[in-house]
């Protein structure tokens, strides 16, 4: 499963809510262009693609929600995260 379709189900927000996720792709930031996450009811936007500065890490949805990410998907967010 990728990570975007991860997000198609209902996950648990760092505000508390049980929510799915709206995806958006190709949001631009100084490093490039994302594809991100943002909750409908807090409307937080994450990278899931990589960290980055610009958005709220995707790594803290993690605590919420079991096996978000693989072990091999985390250890790529955070390889390719860009500088803070």
């Amino acid at each position: 499963m990728s990570v975007g379709e991860k997000f198609q189900n209902k996950l648990h927000c760092i505000c508390n809510e049980d929510i799915i996720f709206e995806i958006i792709d190709d949001i631009e930031c100084d490093w490039g262009s994302h594809t991100v996450i943002q909750c409908p009811k807090c409307e937080d936007l994450f990278s899931v693609d990589c960290g980055c500065p610009a958005f709220q890490n995707a790594l803290k949805l993690m605590p919420f929600n079991e096996n978000l990410f693989s072990d091999e998907q985390k250890s790529d967010y955070l390889k390719n995260s860009h500088p803070n």
